[in-house]
């Protein structure tokens, strides 16, 4: 499908600031860039690099005054369903390198400390996919979505104590359940379409037989509707900005429109009845 995503951000300065943005679409897997553009008004330099798979802008803005940011890219995304009977289940001792980083805790994701509410949990499933499943469905059932109701500093523990967060916290518990099962997950962030309203959306990502397949635990947005900005050990690693100043941001517009007809949309719902996955790739 192709998708037309669109960031508008406008921040208040005082004083100088430089901001680090991963507001653009990543190309990789069966993601494809058609055409893009990030613009700033006043016009300002853009340093555009990559850490690992995820792409960065950095912008070094004069204050006082204004900072308005736009983002728009054209990008086709293909999402694969895979039967779940055809998915295997790898331990550490044959798990990919590079999958190994995404079982340790880290800062918002301290699955060590998770380990025996996880294993009362979900410790009787078998299977990769039979434990991030249940993680993302038990989520979905017991822990509130409230708009607001955590800040930036807010870890998987907090969610599971308080039984409220938004989209980050979902993925965060997420990632740490599956962790201690020693199921492989990471942080993902995207333009998502049909979410309402319209914002940056999270969700976490589990390894499964050597693929990454995507849960959202908030069920806010159809599977096949997501287009990746980045991904990461969680938010510390893929956040939308890091600030290093103190601007305001007066306005954030966020939207993921399809330019194609007849989407017909994947959800846990028509996953489960089919018995089948999703790729994230």
């Amino acid at each position: 499908m192709n998708f037309r995503v669109t960031c508008e951000l406008d921040y208040t300065l005082q004083e100088s600031a430089t901001f680090l943005f991963a507001i653009q679409c990543l190309k990789a897997g069966g993601q494809q860039i058609l055409t893009e553009s990030l613009v700033t008004e006043p016009g300002l330099p853009v340093e555009e690099f990559g850490i690992g798979m995820n792409r960065f802008a950095r912008i070094r803005a004069a204050g006082p005054g204004a900072l308005k940011v736009f983002y728009q890219a054209d990008v086709s995304a293909t999402a694969r369903v895979v039967p779940v009977g055809a998915l295997s289940t790898v331990g550490p001792d044959t798990l990919s390198p590079a999958a190994i980083p995404f079982l340790f805790p880290s800062r918002y994701c301290q699955s060590d400390r998770l380990r025996q509410q996880a294993q009362d949990l979900f410790g009787h499933l078998k299977t990769a996919h039979a434990v991030a499943a249940a993680v993302s469905d038990w989520i979905f059932e017991n822990i509130a979505y409230v708009g607001g109701s955590s800040g930036e500093t807010c870890s998987a523990i907090d969610t599971f104590e308080r039984r409220e967060g938004v989209c980050r916290d979902f993925a965060h518990l997420g990632i740490a359940f599956c962790r201690v099962l020693n199921v492989p997950a990471r942080y993902a962030t995207y333009y998502a379409y049909q979410l309402t309203p319209p914002d940056f959306h999270a969700c976490f990502e589990a390894f499964i037989g050597g693929e990454w397949f995507v849960f959202d635990a908030t069920r806010h947005a159809p599977l096949n509707g997501l287009v990746r900005i980045a991904t990461g050990r969680d938010a510390a690693d893929a956040a939308v900005c890091t600030i290093f100043g103190n601007p305001e941001l007066t306005r954030s517009v966020v939207s993921c429109e399809c330019l194609d007809g007849g989407f017909i949309p994947v959800t846990r719902d028509s996953l489960a009845a089919r018995n089948e996955a999703i790729t994230s790739d």
